[in-house]
């Protein structure tokens, strides 16, 4: 060992406290010589059944522990909170810097040398990283793997890309609702995240990208009986990180960062892993800026056929070679000298890639999109920045003035929107506000904002949409999001007013209020201060209230962030 192990010094002094530290491993059936002088490596286990997506890690750190064993150490497994997108409100986002204040201090308070953490959907894998990365120790992360391929009437299904445009063909009247509802049982066939390229597959291929994980950690299915044989490796892996002294800051310097970002545009991925990677790099002394996300996109073509930029699930993306494959036709926009916790460098996983279908990783030649997969965009509507998922929208309104049709809340746009006299247009802009990290109970994943029925009926089905608040990976549309600042705290977007015009320019990056300044102070001296008008009055809500940052700074707790 390089340095003397942590686990060391808890298990084997010969003091009342060792005493205690041993007799509560043998209690647990762990004989003498498995306790003292082996490394104690932890199992951070995001099991759950309120998260459908985790539901078989139990059986994943299961294979972990004997990789564990059979590298020599002794396998600690503890629960972490777990984050779902299904069944948690008001949103996961709202916990995901809980849950890594969670994981940090684990890791910190408890006996272990290194920990392999499971993860799963959309906001497990985020905070385990940020969590890992404010403890500093050697660390694996150990993804629960994509869900197999929805299968419905003989169409394969993404969830939940299809759940959304099935719904709107269902409020559009082309299909029943019996229809819809016989597609329940039909999209989701296994445990694991989802299939498309969502913001759980997004964070998955990131962090394989950056060297966070084995080769293929993002992409083999849950169920696939290889998976089980890659958390062994895991665990034989993460003994020899410890016996190395291989700390999580390896893998978290610049040109990881920046290899992570070029993989999320490659791969038309999740709006949201913008935020999560602003929030990562502030857990560190590395810097990285929305320009960074600009500059990346503009030289990265969209490779990865995979919905909702696409046409193709992450089952496919696997079979087809993974995240090595779609990085190896891009290699020179990578860092190639960066190292995994495999040991190799990123340079020596391409060479071994290996490319068998070109439909779904595509080569620079036959892009899906032949550059800007996302977008940031300033103007006087966003003075500090917002995100267009260019890949999944409609070119016709990449440049477009159109009027904006104002909501102040999301229960307001529901009750409102299908009203058959509301006026408005497919040229409008919808505009949902009150939905940021504040206002919103937590940014949720309500940016993908409904189509009127009246619109659906004559064949529309995308319109341009503006909000504070975030969309799930999985959606699709020509939809502005992260706007920021947000407009619960007086962000420029408390002052549009229905009626105003509006324009989106992709050619210059820019979104503006086309209301001139005169009458935009006027309307802000009459805003009412409601940055402390929150249900929030006690608790980690009023904790997260006072402290969240917002959107452009990764929507971290200003007191997490590295100093």
């Amino acid at each position: 060992m390089s340095k003397e192990l942590k686990s060391k010094k808890w298990f084997g002094e010969k003091n009342l406290e060792g005493f205690l530290h041993r007799s509560g491993m043998k209690a647990q059936g762990w004989p003498e010589n498995m306790i003292k002088d082996k490394p104690m490596i932890g199992i951070a286990n995001t099991f759950s059944e309120a998260v459908h997506c985790n539901s078989h890690l139990r059986i994943l750190a299961d294979h972990v522990k004997k990789g564990v064993i059979a590298a020599g150490a002794t396998p600690i497994e503890f629960p972490v909170i777990s984050l779902g997108e299904f069944f948690l409100s008001p949103t996961s986002m709202y916990l995901r810097n809980q849950m890594s204040i969670d994981i940090e201090e684990m890791i910190k308070g408890l006996p272990i040398d290194g920990v392999v953490i499971l993860t799963g959907c959309d906001k497990t894998t985020p905070a385990a990283i940020m969590g890992a990365a404010s403890a500093n120790i050697p660390t694996i992360i150990l993804p629960g793997g994509p869900s197999l391929k929805g299968n419905w009437k003989g169409e394969e299904l993404g969830s939940c890309t299809d759940c959304r445009r099935y719904w709107n063909e269902l409020r559009a009247g082309n299909i029943s609702q019996e229809d819809y509802d016989s597609m329940e049982e039909s999209i989701y066939r296994s445990p694991g995240f989802c299939m498309v390229s969502g913001t759980a597959s997004t964070m998955a291929c990131i962090s394989e990208a950056m060297g966070m994980t084995l080769v293929g950690a993002a992409t083999l299915p849950a169920v696939d009986s290889r998976r089980m044989a890659l958390a062994n490796k895991s665990g034989q892996q993460i003994v020899n990180l410890v016996k190395n002294n291989v700390k999580f800051e390896n893998f978290l310097d610049r040109q990881n960062f920046l290899n992570g970002i070029v993989t999320l545009m490659a791969m038309g991925g999740s709006t949201n892993a913008i935020i999560h990677l602003l929030a990562m790099a502030g857990r560190t002394k590395t810097k990285i800026t929305l320009d960074d996300f600009n500059q990346i996109s503009e030289k990265t073509p969209v490779l990865a056929n995979l919905k909702p930029a696409g046409t193709k699930l992450m089952e496919d993306f696997h079979y087809a070679g993974g995240v090595s494959a779609l990085l190896k036709n891009i290699k020179h926009l990578l860092n190639l000298e960066t190292k995994s916790v495999s040991g190799q460098t990123l340079k020596d996983i391409l060479d071994q890639s290996e490319n068998f279908d070109q439909q779904v990783i595509r080569y620079p030649s036959n892009p899906v999109n032949d550059k800007g997969s996302i977008a940031i965009i300033k103007g006087s509507l966003a003075p500090d920045g917002a995100v267009i998922k260019v890949a999944a929208a409609s070119k016709k309104f990449l440049n477009h003035i159109g009027k904006a049709i104002v909501f102040n809340n999301a229960k307001e746009l529901s009750d409102k929107i299908d009203d058959p006299d509301l006026d408005i247009s497919e040229n409008s802009i919808i505009v949902l506000r009150n939905q940021g990290p504040i206002g919103g109970q937590g940014m949720p994943e309500s940016g993908f904002l409904p189509i009127p029925k009246k619109l659906l009926d004559k064949g529309i089905r995308d319109i341009v949409r503006i909000s504070d608040a975030r969309m799930s990976g999985t959606a699709y549309g020509t939809i502005i999001l992260h706007i920021a600042p947000e407009s619960y705290i007086g962000g420029p977007l408390s002052l549009v007013k229905t009626g105003d015009k509006i324009k989106l320019s992709l050619k210059t990056k820019s979104i503006d209020l086309l209301v001139d300044n005169k009458t935009l102070s006027e309307r802000k001296s009459l805003l009412k201060d409601s940055k402390h008008n929150s249900e929030y009055d006690r608790g980690y809500g009023w904790l997260y209230k006072n402290h969240i940052l917002q959107a452009d700074q990764g929507c971290d707790f200003d007191f997490l962030k590295a100093k």
